[in-house]
């Protein structure tokens, strides 16, 4: 038997139940965490003692004070000739959502058709999710930051905001950093490696054997 006819028959192979608990508690994480933010960004200047905020959910732009400080951003921005941060603009609202539903879906699916193949599957789609989010937002910022109007009063040059992390930006000291949402996220994705490792390298419980 070939090396690839061996992997192609372990592909098929019903897992036990390890594998299959941590895909459930993955689903649950991911469901979860659409109920939390999933980042902040915070910015300190000398007019601004107490900070603005910013939180990013997976279908939301939410401003601290009510929401009054997403008010005082734009009309910062307005000032160096940025875009207003509006929901419009980010499609990722619109699929996101049903994105992180699709993939609680196909934790499950898993689960219930039990083959190595289908913890593959998942995992495979849990990370190419989590690549492709975290550089469309990589490069939102850096549009945000670089299509800056030429007639704005204020001049400055093209900048990135931070994705993690602080940086300086005119008079501003931001802090951008993952919150509940993203942690949420990334322990699904602990659990799923758990999983595909678990049910790779074990031999499935006879209860659950077709």
């Amino acid at each position: 038997m070939t090396r690839l006819e061996r992997t192609a028959r372990r592909l098929h192979q019903p897992v036990g139940v390890g594998p299959r608990v941590c895909f459930v508690l993955a689903a649950v994480l991911v469901v979860a965490a659409l109920m939390f933010p999933l980042w902040n960004l915070t910015m300190f200047a000398p007019q601004y003692p107490d900070a603005l905020r910013l939180d990013i959910h997976v279908n939301a732009l939410v401003g601290g004070n009510n929401g009054q400080d997403l008010k005082e951003i734009n009309l910062l921005n307005h000032y160096i000739g940025m875009r207003d941060l509006v929901i419009e603009d980010f499609t990722e609202f619109k699929w996101m959502p049903f994105a992180i539903g699709g993939l609680a879906l196909l934790f499950l699916r898993a689960v219930v058709f039990g083959t190595v193949k289908e913890f593959v599957d998942g995992a495979v789609m849990f990370f190419y999710f989590g690549g492709f989010s975290l550089w469309s937002f990589g490069y939102k910022m850096y549009r945000y930051g670089h299509d800056l109007a030429p007639t704005a009063a204020v001049k400055v040059p093209g900048f990135t905001p931070p994705m993690f992390g602080h940086k300086a930006i005119a008079n501003f000291d931001v802090y951008s950093y993952p919150q509940a949402g993203t942690y949420l996220i990334a322990a699904a994705g602990a659990l799923v490696l758990v999983a595909l490792v678990l049910a790779w390298r074990s031999r499935p419980a006879p209860e659950f054997a077709p």
